[in-house]
């Protein structure tokens, strides 16, 4: 009986690690996003004069990160402040404004 406890414990715990893992990448999507805030309004709805983020696919966030690091798409500011987040943090950025109510 004892065996069985520990295995369901087990198997409890390795089903509720995704989901901490999960919410502490979505935290931090949502911290770095935050300084988006500014130009792209609260939730990245989008401030006058800017692009709204929220509900954007992800890909298509990460695209035009990528194009603003890279010099390829036109911006004021963009290109300098692309270059201060690693593609990790990118793709977090990305996900959290996907999952955001347009």
């Amino acid at each position: 009986m004892t065996h069985m406890r520990i295995a369901i414990v087990c198997a409890a715990a390795l089903a509720v690690a995704p989901m901490a893992a999960s919410a502490q990448q979505q935290n931090a999507g949502r911290d770095l996003a935050a300084s988006c805030a500014m130009c792209h309004g609260t939730n990245g709805r989008g401030a006058v004069g800017y692009e709204p983020l929220a509900g954007m696919a992800k890909q298509d966030l990460v695209r035009k990160f990528t194009e603003f690091r890279s010099g390829a798409k036109p911006a004021t500011v963009m290109h300098q402040i692309s270059k201060g987040y690693t593609d990790p943090q990118v793709q977090l950025i990305a996900e959290y404004f996907a999952a955001q109510k347009r």
